[in-house]
């Protein structure tokens, strides 16, 4: 059976309503559970099979691209050829749910940090809304540490996109260094270095946060741009 048949066989049209709702104005959604999705990702993976499906691009369907994203954590390959098989997919990427779930699953990619830094770092400022969305989600998945913080942080601020889901990759990125490096992240809120829209999301995403204590939220509060 072909993977495409697989997602056909467990399409849901309920569940499509709902992720419609989530990824607005991208067609062709089947309505594959997550679950589901990874389960097959899973199954094809290293397969001959898999290997024809990673190929065969572009692919029709959102499910598609999913399992796709899914199956780069599955993939058992060397560095360049998982670096290689990321480049082919990077531009099919179309919303924020295939790139944060690529991402999610590039751990033995990151395996590399140092090697892939200056590769991510450019993808963050690629005029291309999801390639830079990518690399901004890369580096809040990967890079929020010590070693790395000065520089992200540089990065991001020096991100001058107007696209919505790149924002909101900013802001995010801000909010997770606020709970890690707060010294460091807070900073750049206090200097107002960042776009206002931004500076103003990664305080709220801040205050939303469990792991954000009562009296830094009290504090960042008062940092907000009118």
């Amino acid at each position: 059976m072909s993977i495409l048949n697989e997602l056909f066989e467990n399409a849901d049209d309920g569940y499509k309503s709902f992720q419609s709702s989530l990824v607005p104005g991208i067609k062709n959604i089947l309505g594959v559970r997550a679950p589901i999705v990874k389960r097959i990702a899973k199954k094809y993976a290293n397969t001959d099979t898999g290997e024809a499906f990673l190929n065969d691009l572009p692919h029709k369907y959102f499910d598609e691209n999913m399992v796709h994203a899914y199956m780069f954590g599955y993939l058992k390959c060397d560095f360049e050829d998982l670096k290689d098989r990321l480049i082919d997919f990077l531009p099919h990427m179309d919303n924020w749910d295939v790139v944060d779930t690529c991402a999610q699953n590039l751990k033995n990619f990151f395996k590399n940090r140092d090697r892939v830094y200056d590769f991510v770092k450019n993808m963050s400022a690629s005029s291309k809304t999801y390639i830079s969305r990518f690399g901004l989600v890369c580096m809040l998945d990967y890079y929020i540490d010590a070693i790395y913080i000065d520089d992200v942080l540089d990065t991001v601020k020096n991100i001058k996109n107007d696209e919505y889901y790149v924002k909101m990759a900013q802001a995010w990125l801000v909010s997770v260094a606020i709970v890690k490096q707060y010294e460091k992240a807070v900073a750049l809120i206090e200097n107002k270095e960042l776009d206002k829209w931004v500076h103003n999301k990664s305080i709220s995403k801040s205050i939303e946060s469990f792991r954000v204590p009562n009296e830094r939220k009290e504090y960042l509060k008062g940092l907000r741009i009118k």
